[in-house]
């Protein structure tokens, strides 16, 4: 388990990470990046939809822009504080505090479960997916965007010594168990020297 896939050290990461979050991740994962991922859905303006480690709410906001129901969730008070900058606490999106492995919903909740940029830092993430196809309606979908695995040894290893990185075949196995059975994995790269995320777009299977 990497430094940060645990949740005391990850929420103190964040607490400094968040004065300077959204001046850095446009370098890693674009807005480009993120609105082609959000098209991957069929979203719908009455649909509800759920933003999973929103952080301060860079997906979020292009979500919002699909629905009029959109809810955030987060573990980091100062990435959430961010977000409340953005959108204000009465604002269009619902923003709770709480952990992606025990989500405060209930079953079947959503039409859309979205997470980007957060199960690098889930200790459990086949737990977390589990409660992202608790939480979704049968038949919806389900959008997941995480670190691709470095090449070489010697680069996986450091990756793996801070937080989880997966290439697909880690992707299948993780969505296998979690109980999907149709997924699909997509790479998305800001440059060539980037690194490169890897989006999987699953369906939450049906009664």
């Amino acid at each position: 388990m990497g430094v940060l896939e645990n949740k005391d050290r990850a929420r103190t990461f964040y607490r400094y990470l968040s004065t300077v979050y959204d001046r850095i991740n446009p370098f890693i994962w674009t807005e480009g990046m993120r609105d082609e991922a959000v098209g991957m859905l069929d979203i719908g303006p009455d649909d509800r939809v759920l933003d999973v480690g929103c952080g301060t709410g860079f997906a979020t906001e292009a979500l919002a822009r699909e629905s009029d129901h959109v809810y955030g969730l987060d573990q980091s008070p100062d990435q959430l504080a961010r977000a409340f900058e953005k959108f204000g606490r009465r604002g269009p999106v619902r923003f709770h505090m709480g952990d992606a492995e025990r989500l405060p919903f209930a079953d079947n909740s959503f039409d859309v479960v979205w997470s980007s940029g957060s199960i690098e830092y889930w200790p459990n993430p086949v737990t977390a997916l589990r409660e992202l196809r608790r939480v979704g309606r049968p038949g919806s979908q389900v959008l997941v965007v995480g670190p691709d695995e470095p090449d070489g040894p010697v680069r996986r290893r450091v990756a793996d010594a801070i937080m989880l990185f997966y290439g697909e075949e880690e992707a299948d196995r993780m969505f296998e168990e979690a109980g999907f059975e149709r997924f699909e994995h997509r790479i998305q790269q800001a440059s060539p020297r980037s690194p490169p995320a890897i989006v999987t777009l699953a369906e939450i299977p049906g009664e």
